[in-house]
């Protein structure tokens, strides 16, 4: 379907950049193209700057900062940039000063302005930015491989002049990025340079790497605008983990690849201008040298037998779920995890569940591709059952009006559009669809609402601190409306509140649900369920290439009921996609 990526033939630059949503293969093909180049001839160096990094556990040595070389592949170093160990010390260098000197109240709400994903990612970019402009290490290396790229947001963010004015001492804004921003004017030369490195197509190539459905092409296609916005056009696209073949009497086996097929031909149009290339899926772990190096190859690596019998016994399935929220009248239900993993089917189904129990319940979501609308499609809902979508388009659009309208009125060209590239954080649609949360569980009573997703704990932090502080700190994330101040404690109250945790039994899923997990805990809120969804583990299949996926899981499996979640539930992978009313109650039969 797509010629076959291999690195040797395609990268042609120094720098080379992979990015792409969580879960997608990044990192373990960072690994595998990073000992290609090494193998033939070529002196690598690979930097990971990702939060969940598991390079050290790829080539199974202890990695810091410092390169290290890799044994038994000569010319490759690699090293592990922690960009929550920079944040921390990031964190520290901008409220520091203030310790002792302004009210307690007040630094606790800037500590909890540079908690946020946003200060994660620029506290990264400052460190690969220091590499990627280090003349003296840049020639000692053939390519510099950076596991991943930085967003089109943060770099445009790095590039306005008003990043480095003084408007931040005066903004009356700060939801998402201004915090992280204020102790960057140092190097304003150094990030400037950085990003004409780049945008420049004979040094940088960029990989957007996928999987074959459509959350993932979706992703690929809007980081491929963004970064084309600010200049990053040479870019190539991977699609990784396609199934070559399939067994036509294995159910499992025929609908997982003609799943895969029916996405491929919905790629959307942007990435279609793209060189695009393919990577297999394959039955080992892409772990240690040798299974890096067969990723390029024709080789197959013999799978192991699939003693899965009983494992999954002692685990819940999803109507467990259902029946612990009938039986503790739980009010309020979350459905949280990366983009992917189910969360939009883990939550009608248990909507679904618990009308059939006969509990009056709303199901709202932010998908903007509106799952919901296609999972009751031409189906007659149960007169239990409401519905409804909001659309965070729409929330972000009403929120920046209202900012701008406030703290915007006084600025000069260039500090409006500073504000203007702020309220394009992630962080600001977070809280702007938060508030439309609350407004749809403050005009419901005497029902349960099941809400796919649920807010990370920084925002219910930032929003609280906003509601505590705001009268004592100019920088605050604005008037905290009636609703939210009146949803904050319901979400604490676990006799009110469950946040179900739905993850994949895969590497990144789990370890981004983990950090989702530490996140709402320090806004106390402990989720007491976890869903692992479409697990090959746990379904029927005789196709050896998916059977040895399923072995790959074990660890997954473990890590989670043993070590991360109260109560868990597993739900196996079915072949027949499951649409409308009737076929969602299959899950729970």
């Amino acid at each position: 379907m797509f010629q076959s990526f291999h690195p040797k033939n395609v990268v042609h630059t120094p720098f080379l950049f992979l990015t792409g949503k969580g879960g997608v293969g990044k990192t373990s093909t960072a690994c595998a193209t990073a000992v290609a180049l090494a193998d033939s001839g070529r002196k690598v160096l690979l930097i990971s700057t990702d939060p969940a990094s598991n390079l050290q556990d790829v080539f199974a040595i202890e990695l810091s900062n410092a390169p290290r070389s890799v044994p038994n592949v000569e010319n490759l170093f690699i090293s592990n940039l922690d960009p929550h160990t920079s944040a921390e010390t990031y964190r520290e260098k901008v409220v520091g000063p203030y310790r002792g000197v302004l009210p307690d109240s007040v630094v606790a709400t800037m500590e909890e302005q540079l908690s946020g994903a946003c200060t994660v990612e620029i506290a990264a970019f400052d460190e690969f930015s220091t590499l990627l402009t280090n003349e003296e290490l840049i020639h000692q290396y053939d390519h510099i491989i950076f596991d991943t790229a930085p967003t089109g947001h943060t770099l445009r963010l790095l590039q306005l002049p008003t990043a480095w004015s003084g408007f931040l001492d005066v903004s009356t804004h700060g939801a998402s990025c201004l915090g992280p921003l204020s102790g960057l004017a140092d190097k304003k030369n150094l990030y400037a340079e950085t990003v004409e490195v780049l945008s420049d197509n004979s040094k940088t190539t960029l990989l957007l790497v996928t999987r074959p459905d459509a959350s993932s092409l979706l992703e690929a296609s809007h980081a491929s605008m963004e970064l084309k916005e600010i200049g990053v056009s040479n870019q190539l696209l991977i699609v990784n983990g396609l199934l070559q073949n399939y067994i036509k009497e294995d159910e499992v086996s025929t609908a997982f690849y003609n799943r895969q097929r029916d996405a491929l031909t919905q790629i959307p149009a942007t990435l279609k201008q793209l060189a695009i290339y393919s990577l297999p899926f394959v039955s080992y772990s892409l772990t240690g040298v040798t299974n890096l190096r067969y990723l390029f190859t024709e080789g197959l690596v013999p799978t192991q037998e699939n003693k899965n019998e009983n494992y999954t016994s002692n685990i819940s399935e999803l109507k467990d779920v259902i029946d612990e929220f009938s039986e503790s009248k739980t009010k309020l239900i979350f459905t949280m995890g990366k983009g992917g993993v189910g969360k939009t089917t883990v939550a009608s189904v248990i909507a679904v569940g618990l009308a059939e129990k006969g509990h009056r319940v709303h199901l709202t979501t932010t998908d903007p591709a509106s799952h919901i609308a296609y999972h009751f499609q031409n189906s007659e809902l149960d007169n239990n059952l409401t519905i409804s979508s909001i659309n965070p388009k729409e929330e972000v659009q009403k929120y920046k009006a209202e900012v701008l309208a406030s703290a915007g009125k006084n600025l000069n060209h260039e500090g409006l559009a500073y504000l203007e590239e702020d309220l394009n954080s992630p962080c600001t649609e977070e809280i702007a669809v938060f508030r439309a949360f609350a407004e749809v569980v403050a005009k419901s009573e005497n029902e349960i609402v099941v809400i796919d997703t649920a807010p990370t704990g920084h925002t219910l932090l930032l929003l609280d601190a906003a509601q505590s502080y705001s009268k004592e700190i100019a920088k605050s994330t604005g008037e905290v409306p009636v609703s939210v101040t009146e949803l904050l404690p319901k979400i604490r109250d676990p006799k009110e509140t469950s946040v179900v945790i739905v993850t994949l039994a895969e590497t990144t899923p789990v370890l981004e649900a983990s950090r989702l997990q530490d996140d709402l805990r320090r806004a106390d809120i402990y989720p007491k369920w976890w869903v692992i969804n479409q697990s090959l583990f746990a379904a029927d299949t005789s196709d050896p290439i998916l059977k040895g996926k399923a072995m790959s899981e074990k660890e997954w499996i473990h890590e989670v009921t043993t070590n991360l979640a109260e109560r868990c539930a597993i739900v196996q992978w079915i072949s027949e996609e499951k649409v409308g009313y009737e076929k969602l109650k299959d899950f729970i039969l």
